[in-house]
């Protein structure tokens, strides 16, 4: 446990209590519609599970992959899973500020009382994004009374019922057809981390050595995150504009972070856009009003909402997770009409294979790289 005389450095449980408080109430249904809606979305996941594997043919024949729950949650359920995530994750680098924090005169004070504020915070930039997320394929978390996850430890697939209901109401579009038609992107992610067994450990290692280039020092983070409000208040630097401004993950980090920061962006292109590809791609065969659902969903994305919306999404990096999923499907597409689907699914044979940022943008140069060596 991470904590300085039994004080905890974040206060998870107030992180929850905070988000679940100040979290947007869901769409209005009854009772038995709800039930309606939960199974329904069970029922697509299922049917997604066989679409997604018979069309990226990532998982061969006679094979199965590490059995996964598919979980449908409200807001305060999506919530307390990715709490437990962050939990996870930044383990290390919170252990790191309590060596940091403990040779401090007077730091169990500080860690009881920061602990308090962080989880005020984190609760906050939780309860902003659990009225947003449609679905998440969760790998990390540990298993949880409240949410189970795998027997293997593979991660869970959560679908977010009053986010998925209250979107399709939005767009006004067929609210069945909508559910598979998130069903197939969400499987997707399900099936490239039981597919690839490398992935997940891959994807960790470099989350951990991100968190392990973390400046600690809290004069250094102060001033980086007093650099992000700026962003965010309109208060920049002189002759910098709306569109120069930084996220908050691109501000606090290290030179050594960025090059990492760098690979991970490829690796998420690459997972976000290949989902995007896949349910586009199977969608006209199993959801009939696909073409609708999709117009109207890239409107959605392209609009967004108000302009505190828009800057929080800049400032949280929202902004860049939707040039993930243009960029990354572009590079899907591409590859596949050079190589076909089989010369695609070799991005998965390692780490190696995988994309960097600069091939995300020219698929031909990660064809000549992967292919056209393996050939010569």
């Amino acid at each position: 446990m991470t904590s300085i005389g039994g004080v905890e450095m974040v206060d998870w449980n107030l992180a929850v209590a905070t988000a679940t408080r100040l979290a947007r109430p869901g769409p209005e249904v009854s009772r038995d519609e709800a039930r309606e809606i939960v199974a329904e979305l069970r029922r697509h996941a299922k049917a997604a599970e066989e679409h997604v594997r018979g069309y990226t043919r990532m998982i061969p024949e006679g094979h199965e992959p590490p059995d996964t729950p598919v979980l449908v949650v409200d807001r305060a359920g999506w919530i307390k899973a990715n709490v437990a995530g962050f939990r996870e994750l930044l383990k290390p680098l919170l252990d790191k500020m309590q060596d940091r924090r403990s040779a401090t005169p007077g730091g169990a004070v500080l860690g009881a009382v920061g602990g308090k504020v962080t989880g005020v915070e984190l609760g906050m930039l939780l309860s902003f994004l659990s009225s947003r997320v449609l679905g998440q394929y969760e790998t990390f978390a540990p298993p949880s009374r409240d949410l189970p996850s795998s027997d293997g430890g593979g991660g869970r697939l959560l679908l977010v019922a009053p986010n998925i209901v209250h979107v399709e109401r939005e767009l006004d579009v067929d609210p069945h057809d909508f559910r598979l038609w998130v069903c197939l992107h969400e499987e997707t992610h399900r099936t490239q981390f039981t597919g690839v067994p490398w992935l997940r450990d891959h994807l960790e290692g470099e989350i951990q050595s991100f968190l392990e280039e973390t400046e600690v020092d809290p004069s250094t983070v102060v001033e980086r995150l007093r650099e992000a409000a700026q962003s965010l208040t309109g208060n920049r630097p002189e002759g910098e504009s709306e569109e120069d401004g930084r996220s908050l993950v691109e501000l606090v980090q290290t030179p050594g972070q960025k090059e990492i920061l760098g690979r991970l962006t490829a690796v998420m292109s690459l997972l976000e856009g290949h989902a995007d590809y896949v349910m586009d791609g199977v969608g006209p065969q199993v959801v009939p009003s696909v073409a609708e659902i999709r117009e109207k969903f890239q409107q959605r994305r392209a609009k967004g909402a108000s302009r505190l919306d828009q800057a929080l999404r800049k400032l949280l990096g929202l902004d860049a997770k939707l040039r993930q999923y243009r960029d990354g499907e572009r590079f899907v597409r591409a590859v596949v009409e050079e190589v076909g689907m089989d010369g695609f699914n070799r991005v998965w044979t390692s780490p190696n294979t995988l994309p960097t940022k600069a091939e995300i943008a020219k698929p031909a140069d990660w064809i000549a790289r992967v292919h056209r060596k393996a050939e010569s």
